[in-house]
């Protein structure tokens, strides 16, 4: 019986992080700030029919542990967001150095905290993060092509290391690298101006096939290169 029970509470706890994880919803996989204008925006919205939520933004460094201050904020930082509703997150850069010949990332974090509701009984709430990349493209890159620089990258094998060259200012975040057959488990994103390794398999053959994720969230088409 006691079996029973724990899968009862799993169950109940399945359909409340299905619940929430329904409700608020952000327009966006990703913030393009550019360096042009002087903020970004992003929409969260309210699925729920009857719950509102307690909305907290911010942004933070993109490597952990910097101890320089985040050169940007986010307006509203905290807010409540009524039920079949919509409002829009501005970014804001409030000073700091960044590099003009290169993008810079940092993350932006999105938490949603519903309402409770009196009742005699106990609750279970759960606060949801949602977490992207914020991507500062200087002004001094608006006449270059974003869209086009995961053709730009180039690979080559180096033993039994994959490594992928980025000759451009732009961050490239991948959706898929295969060597022959051989799939290059989570490859992530390769920055501006530098370089990535991952391990390969021995069997892997000779031509590298890749996919990008775009500024708007969607994927590219593949890329093929010889190593």
């Amino acid at each position: 019986m006691k079996w029973l029970g724990y899968i009862g509470l799993m169950v109940s706890l399945g359909f409340c992080t299905q619940s929430v994880l329904a409700g608020i919803e952000v327009g966006g996989t990703r913030v393009i700030y550019d360096g042009t204008q002087k903020e970004a925006e992003l929409s969260v919205s309210n699925s729920d029919k009857t719950t509102p939520y307690l909305i907290q933004s911010w942004v933070e460094h993109f490597v952990g542990g910097s101890g320089e201050r985040v050169p940007f904020l986010v307006t509203p930082p905290l807010f409540r967001l009524d039920a079949q509703q919509e409002n829009m997150l501005r970014v804001v850069r409030v000073g700091g150095l960044l590099p003009e010949d290169r993008e810079s990332v940092f993350y932006m974090n999105i938490k949603s905290i519903p309402a409770t509701q009196e009742s005699t009984t106990n609750q279970l709430q759960i606060a949801v993060k949602t977490q992207i990349k914020l991507f500062y493209r200087p002004a001094a890159l608006k006449q270059l092509n974003a869209g086009e620089a995961y053709k730009q990258l180039t690979f080559s094998r180096r033993g039994g290391q994959l490594r992928v060259s980025n000759p451009t200012p732009f961050h490239v975040s991948f959706y898929s690298v295969k060597v022959g057959d051989a799939v290059i488990d989570q490859p992530t994103m390769v920055a501006p101006l530098s370089t990535q390794e991952w391990s390969l398999p021995a069997s892997a053959g000779q031509v590298v096939t890749w996919q990008a994720i775009t500024d708007f969230g969607g994927i590219s088409p593949s890329v093929q290169g010889a190593l």
